[in-house]
Formats: C-alpha cells, sequence, structure tokens
C-alpha cells in the first residue's frame, strides 16, 4: 500500500469519524444545540466535531496497532487456528467484564444487571455484522479477526468513556462509541479494497 492510500484511509477514516460523531451528539442533545440560536448551534457542532475527531485518530491508532498485533501473533503461535481461539475467548472475556464490572461500579440497589447487558450485545451484534461482511469481501479466515477488532479493540478505545464515573450517562457513552464504530468499520472494510489483496488477514 502506498502513500497516497495511507493519506487517502487516514483523512477518509478522520472525516467518517468526525462526522457521525458530531450527528449522533446533536441528535442526542438537540434541544441545547436549537436553544441558544445560530452561533449556539454553530460552536456546538464544531465543538462535536473536534471531539469526534479526536476519538477517531484514537480509532485509527487502534486499527494499526492491531494489525501489527495480529503479525506478531501469527508469527508467535504459529497457528491460526490458536490465533483465532485466543481471540475467542478475548472476546468472551470482554463481554463478559462490559457486563459485570460496568454493573458493580454503577448500579443503583433497585437495577438489576440485564440494562446492562442491552449495550455490549448490541455492540456484540454489529460486530458481527461487519465480519461478515468482511469475511464476504475477502475469506471465512478473515471472521475472527474481524470480529475481535470491532469488539475487543472498539472496547479498548473506548475505555476513557466507560471509566469515568459521570459518563455512565448513556448519551455520552453513544457519543463517544459512534466515531469509534464508524471510523474502525470503515477502516476494516476498506483496508483489503486498497490493498487490492482479497486474502487480506486484518
Amino acid at each position: 500500500m502506498n502513500t497516497r492510500k495511507v493519506v487517502y484511509l487516514f483523512f477518509t477514516t478522520l472525516i467518517i469519524g468526525s462526522i457521525s460523531g458530531a450527528i449522533v451528539g446533536v441528535l442526542l442533545d438537540l434541544d441545547t444545540y436549537l436553544d441558544g440560536g445560530f452561533l449556539n448551534f454553530l460552536f456546538g457542532l464544531l465543538w462535536m466535531l473536534g471531539i469526534s475527531a479526536a476519538i477517531s485518530l484514537v480509532a485509527q491508532m487502534g486499527f494499526f496497532a492491531y494489525l501489527t498485533i495480529h503479525r506478531l501473533a501469527l508469527g508467535l503461535f504459529k497457528s491460526v487456528k490458536l490465533w483465532n481461539r485466543i481471540q475467542v475467548i478475548l472476546i468472551l472475556f470482554v463481554l463478559f467484564d462490559l457486563i459485570y464490572f460496568r454493573y458493580l461500579a454503577y448500579a443503583d440497589g433497585d437495577e438489576t444487571i440485564f440494562g446492562y447487558m442491552i449495550m455490549p450485545f448490541l455492540l456484540l451484534l454489529y460486530s458481527i455484522i461487519v465480519a461478515y461482511f468482511k469475511m464476504r469481501d475477502t475469506n471465512k479466515r478473515t471472521f475472527i479477526p474481524a470480529l475481535f477488532f470491532m469488539y475487543v479493540i472498539t472496547t479498548i478505545e473506548w475505555i476513557p468513556a466507560l471509566t469515568v464515573g459521570t459518563v455512565n450517562d448513556s448519551k455520552w457513552l453513544w457519543i463517544y462509541l459512534a466515531p469509534l464504530l464508524t471510523a474502525n468499520t470503515w477502516q476494516l472494510l476498506t483496508l483489503h479494497r486498497l490493498t487490492g489483496d482479497q486474502k487480506e488477514k486484518a
């Protein structure tokens, strides 16, 4: 992949992540943006674009970090099947953590754990769908790595929103998650098209 394609992937990911985060942020708090007039809306929109751009940069760092880890793991374990099994175990571990530890940290006395299962399972479902499209465009060996990237790496990138006590507000969780998901989805489904290698495993 040449420099032009790397630059293309960088800027398109940045733009897509920024716009998606800004749209979600404005829609989730539309009254606040509309009540103060045009300038309030404009500056609020620019603020959301800036936050979303920063989050999309985190997504890009996570993507290239996973590409490196993936290659190193394949060399270390000498077996695609073994590395895939480890990734599946880590996916299940992260799913458990997202549910149980957030429940312990944030649940009030009258809340049940079921309310904390919705977002992790929705994220898992979305990750499965994206991994399926990656597999369809490339080959069946890419499904587990793609699922791992979309679920585990996205969750790691999402940790700042999950660990700040005041951000248990679902609005901010979605504001952080939207640019991560769109940026990671775009990167994952675009890379093999840029490289022209339909056997790409990342």
